[in-house]
């Protein structure tokens, strides 16, 4: 049996809104003898962690898990994850709108633009690539004038954008959208005990995101 490596589907929504988790980075330090560190990213990126548990709240939604679990393979097959704090291009997960995010500036001939979303302030903000856009939610806007859907198309497995015409030098090309996040199962294993489960307790499912 041939299996691709990524599937285009979204762990079940309901679960996932009562799930924890957030960014990791990883970052190397040495401690000079002056007592002065040295420090280095080695992560471009910073890489999302999740514990899908805390969202199961019945036995129904459980075994909804475990069905998702074994059509993945556990960690061999990747899936879309809507993170609850973290899903859309507007802050504070408001709904987008077409001037979020800048994709870039016009040339007079380029037309490809991958979706970004930015973070921070003006000392140095984090670039994220979104390689996941949710079908149907993307807006594109050139020098402040949203388009017509017919103007553009989305690559919603990658987050390329491309724009039918290219716009003039100069000319500021903005995105809003709604995401997911690539992510994979952290554990070949669901260990559930269904007693302790109906006392109150939660299993754990952890999951990590995916470089794409």
């Amino acid at each position: 049996m041939s299996l691709s490596d990524f599937h285009e589907v979204r762990f079940p929504l309901d679960i996932s809104r009562g799930a924890r988790g957030g960014p990791t980075r990883r970052t190397d330090i040495v401690t000079l003898a002056s007592g002065r560190e040295h420090r280095n990213a080695r992560w471009a990126h910073s890489r999302r962690t999740f514990d899908a548990g805390y969202g199961v709240k019945t036995l129904a939604g459980l075994s909804a898990v475990v069905a998702f679990f074994e059509e993945r393979r556990g960690r061999l097959i990747g899936f879309r994850w809507r993170d609850p704090l973290d899903w859309t291009s507007a802050p504070a997960s408001g709904e987008p709108t077409p001037l979020d995010q800048v994709l870039g500036t016009g040339d007079g001939a380029r037309t490809g633009f991958a979706l970004v979303k930015r973070y921070g302030g003006p000392d140095a903000p984090y670039e994220r690539p979104i390689a996941k856009p949710v079908a149907g939610s993307v807006r594109i806007a050139v020098a402040g004038s949203e388009l017509a859907s017919s103007a553009f198309t989305v690559d919603t497995t990658t987050g390329m954008v491309t724009l039918a015409a290219a716009p003039a030098i100069g000319d500021t090309v903005t995105a809003g959208f709604a995401f997911d996040v690539p992510v994979r199962f952290d554990s070949d294993e669901l260990d559930v005990e269904l007693s302790a489960f109906e006392a109150g307790e939660i299993p754990r499912i952890p999951l990590i995101e995916l470089a794409m």
